[in-house]
């Protein structure tokens, strides 16, 4: 089934403001609460759709990449929605939006406190294969969980409420508060039994192998979340996530400058004036290119769409080759002869003409 337009979902004009997309999912996310419809699913799957819906239209950047590509461009970038929200995962996010309005709201329903476990932090190498294509990486995360055999009971201090209500009389009568209780911490529950080997929370550690999905086109110090997979959390609540940080590897002789890709590409003196074919390395290996007679040291050669694909499926860069002049240092007597000989030629006297660029100009053309 396809998914609906998410200003249909909440409701709204495309030229809604936050306030007005805040108003309608507020009133939506209230209609289909899952504690004013207990056990229906449908009502469930609405108020999940309004969440994602509001995720991405309440986020500036998310919203402009949303109108310009639709669910397309929603899908596998970094801070894009995956559509893998469960239910504590709305209330920790979208607590404030419900303020009091039902006592399960804001990540503590029922009155308990919805723990977090940690986030875990890993940096992952790449070469530039690997960002060209995509990879999926597996790898190996040490991360708190619960010890098995761990046993909890209901908190005597708060009777599982996870709070603790507490009367004041002041001159105007007595006054009711609720507090997080002391002895839970707000999750209405305490430890019954502990394995041995766990820690005060009955947690250890363990290793888990993680697979990680690279989208094509990452870029070094970009970073990924794999929701669910840090550190449990104790008493039942989220697990954290697991934050991939990217680190590009060096490749042997082409140098990435966003989506394109530089290579400086020497000649010789008979190559610049005779013509002559070149293999160019890529990523994916080398291609033959031909060099015209007469071409000037400082040109740039385009390779159309031989560079890397953006994150956000912008498309392709190119492979840009610098041509570079190679000047001998030591010559023959023989070949010392002939560059005298020609350095008296009107021929071999530079002649530029206004199609031959300057140093400001190719600048300027490769970052265009």
């Amino acid at each position: 089934m396809a998914k609906r337009d998410y200003y249909d979902v909440l409701g709204v004009s495309k030229s809604a403001d936050n306030k007005e997309i805040k108003k309608a999912y507020r009133k939506i996310a209230i209609k289909f609460h899952p504690d004013k419809n207990p056990g229906d699913k449908q009502a469930e799957e609405k108020f999940k759709e309004a969440a994602e819906a509001y995720e991405v239209l309440s986020n500036n950047e998310k919203r402009q990449r949303y109108d310009q590509f639709g669910h397309a461009g929603m899908k596998g970038g970094p801070g894009g929605f995956g559509g893998g929200m469960n239910m504590e995962d709305i209330f920790s996010q979208f607590g404030d939006i419900f303020g009091g309005g039902f006592g399960g709201f804001g990540g503590s329903r029922g009155g308990r406190r919805v723990m977090k476990g940690t986030n875990l932090r890993i940096r992952l190498s790449l070469n530039l294969k690997e960002i060209l294509e995509g990879v999926d990486k597996k790898i190996k995360v040490t991360r708190l969980v619960q010890a098995k055999g761990l046993k909890f009971e209901t908190c005597g201090s708060c009777n599982g409420s996870g709070q603790v209500l507490r009367v004041t009389n002041t001159i105007l009568g007595q006054m009711q508060t609720s507090t997080t209780c002391q002895v839970c911490n707000g999750s209405g529950k305490i430890i019954k039994e502990r394995p041995s080997g766990s820690d005060a929370n009955g947690m250890v550690k363990e290793q888990e192998t993680v697979k990680i999905t690279i989208p094509p086109g990452v870029e070094d110090d970009m970073q990924l979340k794999v929701s669910g997979k840090g550190n449990a959390a104790p008493f039942d609540g989220i697990n954290g996530d697991l934050l991939v940080l990217i680190s590009v590897e060096e490749h042997e002789s082409l140098i990435r400058d966003g989506q394109n890709l530089h290579f400086d590409h020497y000649i010789s003196f008979a190559d610049a004036a005779l013509g002559t074919t070149s293999q160019i390395p890529t990523i994916n290996g080398k291609v033959k290119i031909k060099i015209e007679k007469g071409i000037q040291s400082g040109k740039i050669l385009r390779l159309k769409s031989q560079g890397l694909p953006s994150v956000n499926s912008y498309g392709k860069g190119d492979l840009l080759v610098h041509i570079n002049l190679w000047t001998p240092q030591n010559i023959s007597s023989e070949e010392k002869k002939f560059f005298e000989k020609a350095q008296n030629s009107k021929n071999f006297q530079p002649q530029p003409s206004k199609s031959d660029k300057s140093f400001f100009d190719r600048v300027k053309e490769m970052f265009s």
